[in-house]
């Protein structure tokens, strides 16, 4: 339970952080502060799926798509962005689950790899439908790669992070099994 805990909480977090600051300037890349935790998200889903099965996994994640639109709107978020959100939330999240379902890799690389790939649809579809000229118009076209990568670019970085330290752990707990 704490692990679908962690998951929901993440994303609500997420939405929270990047209405309440402002996004982070890195030379010509624009990062939204709740990218920092969205790599995260993947993370804790992948977890979910791995102790819960896929087929609670997507009840997990339509939950947590309900409570960010109405995070979402309560924060004042234009219909628009929480559209933008949800749409690319529902498709890096499937992609993620089913990258992570398919892949026949030990469960660090699995989350290593789903995730990138959630991440950078995540990234792409949010940005070009909520915040570009397409969307909502807060990004000119200029800007919209710069913003896409600096995401991708988080969200790669938190994804390494965190397979690494999954990996670490599973390498500890089969030492102990096999010591035990």
């Amino acid at each position: 339970m704490l692990r679908i805990l962690l998951y929901l909480v993440s994303i609500i977090t997420a939405n929270v952080v990047t209405a309440a600051f402002e996004p982070l300037h890195f030379g010509m890349f624009i990062i939204p502060m709740g990218t920092l935790l969205i790599g995260g998200t993947f993370i804790f889903r992948d977890l979910v799926q791995n102790k819960f099965g896929r087929a609670k996994t997507y009840i997990c994640i339509v939950t947590a798509l309900i409570l960010s639109a109405c995070v979402s709107f309560l924060l004042g978020d234009t219909l628009l962005i929480v559209f933008a959100s949800a749409i690319s939330f529902v498709v890096a999240e499937t992609a993620d689950t089913e990258i992570y379902t398919r892949l026949k890799l030990p469960m660090s690389w699995r989350v290593f790899y789903s995730g990138i790939v959630g991440g950078f649809f995540d990234s792409v579809i949010f940005v070009v439908i909520g915040l570009s000229p397409l969307g909502a118009n807060i990004l000119p076209w200029e800007a919209v790669p710069a913003a896409v990568i600096g995401q991708i670019i988080v969200k790669t970085i938190i994804q390494s992070i965190g397979a690494v330290l999954l990996g670490r752990i599973n390498v500890e707990l089969e030492k102990r099994v096999v010591s035990s």
